[in-house]
């Protein structure tokens, strides 16, 4: 009898109707285009949720506050330079980057600013603590919508699909992994930790995968690799 659930053992971003043929082009199809939107624009929401909540930052975020730490950086100059070095890392990984590379900062940082002020801020702490979890299930669920297009993953998700195709490990705990290690870098460097943030660190991996398998089983066709 399995223990583990089935979509923790995913290794590939499955190829669907919206996915397109290849990630780096200049003329994608519509339709991958669209789902890359929808998707980015959940995972925007998703984030949104998680700093709504109040309860922790992102991981990458708990390492920008570190850098700007012991740097003097901003926050925003500090992520910056981070994104960059996780762009670099994408060399020996061979990752391809697209549009989706692109659209990825400027959708999710759209979606941030002009939908924040209207989401709901809650005291008690289970009522934080579930839109925090519903903040990473959304961005789980974007994440699979916008990797399965095909049209080039943000920084750190070319990371994630990288280093899977690379030790041949699930993505949900490659996802994982990374996760924690930028909180245990992020920490030591003097950033701050919140509950939301290791919720996110454990949660963002599984829910990615688990939205991966899910509409793999809706949309059966083949895989395809980042």
């Amino acid at each position: 009898m399995r223990l583990m659930p089935k979509f923790l053992s995913v290794k590939e971003v499955p190829s669907l109707f919206w996915s397109s043929p290849k990630a780096l082009t200049l003329r994608p199809p519509l339709v991958s285009v669209l789902f890359l939107i929808m998707g980015l624009t959940l995972f925007g929401v998703g984030e949104a949720l998680l700093v709504a909540a109040g309860v922790g930052v992102s991981p990458w975020t708990v390492l920008a506050q570190g850098i700007m730490h012991i740097t003097g950086w901003s926050i925003g100059f500090a992520t910056f330079i981070t994104s960059f070095v996780v762009l670099v890392c994408w060399i020996p990984l061979r990752q391809t980057p697209g549009i989706g590379t692109i659209l990825n900062a400027v959708i999710i940082a759209l979606v941030l600013e002009f939908l924040l002020p209207f989401l709901p801020t809650f005291d008690h702490v289970m009522l934080q603590l579930g839109e925090a979890i519903l903040g990473v299930l959304v961005t789980g669920f974007g994440g699979g919508l916008y990797l399965i297009a095909n049209l080039g993953p943000g920084p750190r998700d070319g990371l994630m699909t990288g280093l899977q195709r690379v030790t041949d490990l699930p993505i949900a705990w490659v996802r994982s992994g990374l996760e924690l290690s930028v909180i245990a870098a992020g920490w030591v460097l003097g950033g701050t930790v919140g509950l939301g943030t290791v919720l996110f660190a454990l949660g963002i991996g599984p829910s990615v995968a688990a939205s991966m398998y899910v509409l793999k089983k809706v949309f059966r066709q083949d895989v395809i690799t980042c």
